[in-house]
């Protein structure tokens, strides 16, 4: 008996849905807009992620040392910043790796290469790129380069600049920016998945609305709460399983063609300055493709479900 009314429900739920076909395409367009939404919604936070993580790979703090400063008084201090828990990491670069990094930047240009030769000498120091877990802790890092009075032996210090204050105002401003750029992020996202459940319920309603003499009349003739709504939520679950297909594709053809659009919209450039995000749509929905198929599917089925649960319970009252 139980699985002849489930048959029943299952087969009177498809039978809506054809039916209506009409009204069941609009929800599915419906659906697939609000999941479409809200997919974007997940690419932009991947993509903001990665941006933030870009950024934050810029910023760093560098540690200039003298010329005479010995190798084994940098490395003692570089062991004494990476035990600091702010930090991240910290990068020894040489005299003998920054002079050969300067003549591969300018290889092409001869009056900077020219000049370097008639200077006779390595004119560059060695240095410490230290990178923070997070922007807001430089200064903290900064204020204990300036506490430690780095010294190779006493009254001598082998520290000769440490680039901070050139760059406190862009750290200082990355601190600020990137809390409220999370934090707006979330807020936007909860806005959308409540426009698309009103959106979504209100569609359904429409549809439900064509039907509601026929609830009426099987209630008349005492039939469950149950047996009516059934099919109705079945046909939901139909709604959402569309929508999830049709939002599926959708992401696939944004996410492969990604490329594309940041490099006409961003210019050669900027990709060039982000290499990191050329690529981070494909990458994501490849790496995630999973994780995105169960999120879509389930909001679809869950929207259209719980929409035409909601939307025929006005009509029970008979």
């Amino acid at each position: 008996m139980i699985f002849t009314n489930f048959k029943r429900i299952i087969k009177s739920g498809f039978i809506n849905f054809w039916r209506n076909g009409f009204l069941s395409f609009s929800a599915i367009v419906v659906i697939t807009v609000s999941l479409t939404v809200f997919g974007a919604l997940i690419f932009g936070s991947a993509f903001s992620r990665a941006l933030i993580k870009e950024i934050k790979n810029k910023v760093d703090i560098n540690v200039y040392f003298t010329l005479d400063a010995q190798e084994s008084d940098i490395f003692a201090l570089r062991k004494t910043i990476e035990a600091l828990p702010e930090v991240n990491k910290v990068e020894y670069i040489s005299r003998e790796q920054a002079l050969s990094d300067f003549k591969e930047k300018w290889k092409d240009n001869s009056l900077m290469i020219q000049g370097l030769e008639e200077i006779g000498s390595n004119p560059f120091p060695a240095a410490l790129n230290i990178k923070a877990k997070e922007p807001s802790q430089y200064a903290g890092i900064a204020t204990f380069l300036d506490s430690k009075g780095a010294t190779s032996q006493p009254g001598l210090n082998i520290v000769d600049k440490v680039n901070y204050n050139q760059n406190k105002l862009v750290i200082d401003r990355l601190g600020r920016i990137i809390p409220a750029v999370e934090k707006s992020g979330t807020i936007i996202a909860i806005i959308f998945i409540m426009v698309a459940i009103i959106m979504v319920f209100n569609t359904v309603r429409i549809i439900i609305f064509t039907a509601k003499d026929e609830i009426s009349v099987m209630k008349l003739v005492g039939a469950s709460n149950f047996y009516i709504r059934a099919p109705f939520v079945v046909s939901g679950i139909m709604y959402g399983i569309f929508s999830g297909i049709f939002t599926l594709g959708i992401l696939g053809v944004f996410a492969f063609y990604s490329d594309a659009m940041i490099v006409k919209f961003s210019g050669v450039q900027g990709v060039n300055d982000f290499s990191l995000l050329a690529n981070v749509f494909s990458s994501y929905f490849i790496q995630n493709l999973g994780q995105i198929f169960a999120i879509i599917m389930g909001s679809g089925i869950v929207l259209g479900a719980i929409s035409s649960y909601m939307a025929v319970k006005r009509y029970l009252r008979v």
